[in-house]
């Protein structure tokens, strides 16, 4: 055990009494947040109630410009309805009364009940000894209909209903079916849907001018991993891996694609990120350049000694990451897209943007011990969001010669000393990266936050709490390939009811290919 330092306290001055307690208080701030995580992980093994959520700093909300009347308020539209049925009611009235025509009244209803089909199949016997039996109708596939399959889908995956309790509703209707059955409708023959959420995901990174990136944590096989969380205005895709790398994120943006091509720009990437001279110059100069899968890429290394190298930074893993930037520029992936991220490490790559709120995030959670220093906190977060409301304003009405005065303004924000020696050391880590949090001075069109990436996880995050997580390897595809699927068509004004049906070849629905629709409206934007 070890003996803590003897200070003489008395022998200090009043200047280094000073200074001890603010290293004491930084020491200790620096202890809470390990001593609250032991904390939590007690009292969830105990069963009670963890620690609170930390409430976030509001500045998006409170920089929003208020509406001055109320015509820029947005009014909910009104749909036309379909009459199925009229029901004309008769009045008891007296002799001699006129009639005046109706006065109508709608009602909407629903029809929920089992509807049994036995289908009668003729069978024959040739004079051969041949059995001849008439085929099954066009769209049945197994022992339930479309219509059926269609509710499951769009109650698991948009209705967050959880398995044993669609089993219930469903026998509660009157559906005669068991849990092994439910779990067929959801995940059976669902490889058109995998595929058309693969397709939106190349549609959005082919066109898209910017796209916004987060991930959560994910169960699958009773393990711990990650989903990575992908979109824009127009689209949303998901994909559940073990692990949350920035090769894990390459491979993602290959959009399904399992290739590894060395052209320019992987030889440039592999330049930025330090690789041996003579690595790349025997990558560059061998005329294997295309690779058809993972272990045709490694034997390539193999072969090229590259995997007996034992440096630092690891050379497979460097010439990989550049080996899959260089198969997402070869397939037209991300073609001057910049990528909005939280500051996390594993998305920052070629063309990218910082979210501001995760900026002045931590300031705002930054633990002050005197009056001194809460003060100037408080006076930078001003300043911040001072500056953040007229980066709101310029990207609403981009001004080029606005664009100077707000990068000087920058610079002065984040370049004063507060003298608050963490908060000065924030605002050095925050000024390293002006030119990602910039960027909108460049790129209007992107936004200033994730705040659509959290959003589009939030129904993950939900079937996670309350499903826990996936067991197959098709039950986890069909997770990520419905929920990308669901919040593209609701990015779309698409109705996933309607998309459902006619995927599954439901008479009278009718709902267009999602890819198409994302490559038209990111061209129209």
């Amino acid at each position: 055990m070890s003996v803590p330092e003897k200070i003489p306290l008395s022998e200090l001055s009043r200047g280094d009494l000073e200074a001890l307690t603010e290293r004491l208080l930084a020491e200790n701030a620096g202890l809470r947040p390990a001593v609250a995580e032991l904390r939590a992980e007690i009292a969830k093994l105990k069963g009670v109630t963890g620690r609170p959520a930390i409430r976030p700093s509001g500045m998006e909300q409170k920089t929003e410009p208020k509406p001055t009347d109320k015509r820029g308020v947005k009014q909910r539209k009104t749909e036309r309805l379909v009459i199925d049925e009229e029901r004309v009611i008769q009045a008891d009235v007296p002799a001699g009364s006129r009639f005046k025509g109706y006065e109508d009244f709608v009602v909407q209803d629903l029809v929920l009940r089992p509807h049994v089909v036995r289908i009668r199949r003729e069978r024959w016997l040739t004079p051969d000894g041949r059995t001849i039996l008439a085929p099954l109708p066009a769209g049945v596939a197994g022992h339930f209909g479309p219509e059926l399959r269609r509710f499951a889908l769009l109650q698991y995956h948009q209705g967050q209903v959880t398995m044993p309790r669609l089993v219930t509703q469903l026998r509660a209707i009157g559906i005669v079916i068991s849990k092994r059955q439910v779990v067929r409708l959801l995940n059976a023959d669902t490889g058109p849907f995998v595929d058309e959420a693969r397709a939106v995901l190349r549609a959005g990174l082919e066109t898209a001018p910017w796209v916004s990136v987060d991930d959560t944590g994910a169960r699958h096989q009773h393990r711990n991993g990650y989903c990575t969380q992908i979109g824009n205005d127009h689209f949303a895709a998901f994909t559940t891996t073990a692990s949350k790398s920035r090769l894990n994120f390459l491979e993602v943006l290959r959009a399904g694609h399992r290739d590894y091509v060395i052209n320019a720009e992987a030889l440039a990437s592999m330049r930025q990120r330090a690789l041996a001279g003579p690595v790349i110059a025997a990558l560059a100069d061998h005329p294997d350049r295309h690779f058809a899968d993972e272990a045709a890429w490694l034997d390539h290394l193999r072969r090229l000694g590259i995997t007996d190298l034992e440096v630092n930074p690891d050379p497979v893993r460097i010439a990989t990451e550049g080996a899959l930037w260089g198969a997402i520029k070869a397939h037209g992936l991300l073609p001057d897209t910049v990528v909005l991220s939280d500051a996390a490490g594993q998305f920052a790559i070629e063309d990218h943007a910082l979210c501001w709120v995760h900026a002045e995030r931590l300031i705002h959670k930054l633990d002050t011990f005197t009056d001194q220093q809460y003060a100037a906190q408080q006076r930078l977060r001003a300043l911040i969001w001072w500056f953040y409301a007229d980066l709101k304003a310029y990207r609403r009405d981009p001004d080029p010669r606005r664009r100077a005065a707000l990068r000087a303004r920058f610079d002065r924000i984040f370049r004063r000393r507060t003298g608050f020696a963490t908060l000065d050391r924030l605002l050095d880590r925050l000024y390293a990266n002006k030119d990602e949090l910039l960027r909108v001075l460049d790129r209007p069109q992107v936004p200033l936050h994730t705040n659509g990436s959290e959003r589009d996880l939030r129904p993950h995050v939900i079937k996670r709490k309350i499903s826990g997580g996936t067991r197959s390897e098709q039950g986890r595809a069909c997770r990520d390939a419905f929920l990308g699927l669901l919040l593209t068509c609701a990015k779309l004004g698409v109705s996933f009811w309607d998309f459902l049906g006619h995927r599954l070849g439901v008479a009278q629905a009718d709902a267009p290919y999602l890819p198409d629709l994302v490559r038209l409206r990111s061209a129209t934007a």
